[in-house]
Parts: structure tokens; sequence; C-alpha cells
């Protein structure tokens, strides 16, 4: 069977040129450009939730909490995106070239599902989060159910996963954090 070619491979020159002048985001992966949908009402509030949660266990500490507005750029694997909520602790240290606002340190890095990204961000981009070497947690807040699970790096680097239902709580380690699962949820539809 034949396969199809691609008709255009970008740079990623080429993607930061159209990201500086774009009034949307994009992701970049494999020299692909993809528009990134715009989120419903109720995955802007998961991810709002988590973004407060997340506020409260950092604290005054060196660590900063970003909304889906920083890009992460996953070297390994060449992908630049734009995960729900992130956690940078010290230094940003930024990808060039870049536009501003590109980070290569995450800690922690939240997605919240919908539809269209449920299996990538399970699957996939969990495997391209998990070779950035600073992230300790990839956090996964479902659009279906009240359910958040939690992907933790281990200090011998292997990888282990939780996850907590309705009426349960799971804890951020690399923050100390618990989460309250019917706390993210509180004003959700999502039961």
């Amino acid at each position: 069977m034949l396969e199809a070619h691609r008709l255009h491979r970008y740079t990623y020159a080429e993607y930061v040129a159209l990201e500086m002048i774009s009034a949307e985001k994009h992701e970049f992966l494999d020299g692909e450009i993809y528009a990134m949908a715009g989120g419903s009402e109720e995955h802007s509030a998961l991810a709002a939730e988590m973004v407060h949660a997340l506020v409260n266990a950092v604290g005054d500490g060196p660590c900063r909490v970003h909304t889906s507005d920083l890009r992460i750029f996953v070297e390994s694997v060449g992908l630049a995106t734009f995960p729900d909520c992130s956690v940078v602790c010290g230094p940003l240290l930024q990808h060039q070239p870049s536009p501003k606002a590109t980070a290569l340190n995450p800690t922690i890095l939240v997605e919240v599902t919908s539809d269209s990204s449920e299996e990538y961000d399970r699957g996939l981009k969990l495997e391209y989060y998990r070779t950035i070497p600073t992230l300790r947690e990839y956090v996964i807040v479902s659009h279906r159910e009240r359910r958040i699970v939690v992907e933790t790096r281990g200090n011998d680097g292997t990888w282990t996963t939780r996850e907590a239902m309705k009426g349960e709580r799971i804890n951020v380690a690399s923050q100390d954090a618990e989460i309250i699962v019917d706390e993210i949820y509180r004003h959700s539809s999502v039961r």
C-alpha cells in the first residue's frame, strides 16, 4: 500500500513565525502544525479549578503556576504545546528560538480531557511528557466523570499511575498537595 506524503513539512522556525502573528494557538509536532480547538466552558472551569488548587499548594515556595498561555517545548520529540496548567519550579528555562513564554522545565503538567483530546492526552502526549527531565507529575482531569489521574515519576525514574474518583483525594507529591476530586468538580455538570 502506498503511504500518503505530506504536502509541506514545516520547520520549527516557520511555526514560531506563525505563532507570532496568529490570534489562535497551535501545537507543533514532527513538522506539522495543528490548530488547537477551543475548549468548552466546562473544560475551562475544570482547568481553572486545577490552577486554583495548585496555586494554593505552591504558596510562597519557589514554584509558579501557569495557565494554558505558557507553551511547553518537549525537546526530545520537538513538541510545542499548551497544557491546561503547568507548574515551573525555579527560573523558567526557555527554548530558543521560541516566542516568549515557552518553557523547557515544567515540574507538573495538567491536561483536562475532551472528546477530541482524551486518547491523545492519555496516550502519546503522556509518553512525550514523560521524556521531560524536570517533569515529576502529569495530571489528567477527566471531562466524562469525576476522575483525576496522576502520573508520578519516582526518584529512580520509574512512573506510577494513581487515580482518584468521586469522594476521593489524590496527592501531587512534588508540591505535597492533596487534590480533592469533589472540589475540582464542585461547580461541574460532570457527575
